[in-house]
């Protein structure tokens, strides 16, 4: 699938806002660690997108009921759902001058709940010269997403059988949907009532 910037410039792609906070002291000391063992953008991409995926709690899988929105406080509390970890790996990579947008996924409900909106990154290396999207929602049994510039790893495949799309968009901030519905939850319970269902 061919992403759409929904910026042209790429500018957009590296700009710090409230949600991807690079500019945070704690997400430029994390950047500086990984980048520390992983010197070249490729390997700096690939870690940060480990870090987040296997040392950040999804906090639903956890059971963990804080909310946390903001790249900054995802990375100080170490949980999140998948908005949020994208927030943090957006906010990793932009802190290394690495292109990377927002992308998101209709996913039906296996429990018959209908539809929810599921977060992804897309990233953008020099060498590379085209967005891949990564999924750092963290692995669990039936779900094995991995980095990977070629072939998509992600952590489901849409099934357009049951309505699920895959949006091409390539979004340069979070989508006020998401953040309206991270901002105003007061815990994790709510927020699962409350996650999109559109956008």
């Amino acid at each position: 699938m061919e992403l759409i910037q929904e910026v042209p410039r790429l500018a957009a792609y590296l700009a710090a806002d409230d949600a991807i906070d690079h500019r945070h002291p704690l997400v430029l000391e994390t950047a500086a660690r990984l980048r520390a063992q992983a010197p070249d953008a490729y390997s700096y991409a690939r870690a940060a997108f480990e870090f987040v995926r296997d040392t950040v709690t999804h906090s639903h899988d956890a059971g963990d009921h804080r909310v946390t929105w903001r790249a900054s406080d995802v990375l100080e509390q170490g949980t999140g759902i998948c908005y949020a970890k994208t927030h943090a790996l957006a906010a990793l990579l932009r802190a290394r001058s690495i292109p990377a947008g927002l992308c998101y996924q209709l996913l039906a409900d296996d429990k018959g709940g209908g539809h929810v909106v599921h977060g992804l990154v897309a990233l953008r290396l020099p060498e590379h010269g085209m967005w891949a999207r990564q999924d750092p929602r963290g692995n669990k049994p039936g779900v094995d997403a991995r980095f990977s510039l070629d072939e998509e790893r992600l952590a489901w495949t849409v099934r357009p059988e049951l309505g699920e799309v895959d949006g091409a968009t390539v979004h340069a901030a979070p989508h006020p949907v998401v953040l309206a519905a991270l901002r105003s939850a007061p815990d994790g319970p709510a927020l699962w009532k409350t996650l999109p269902t559109a956008l």
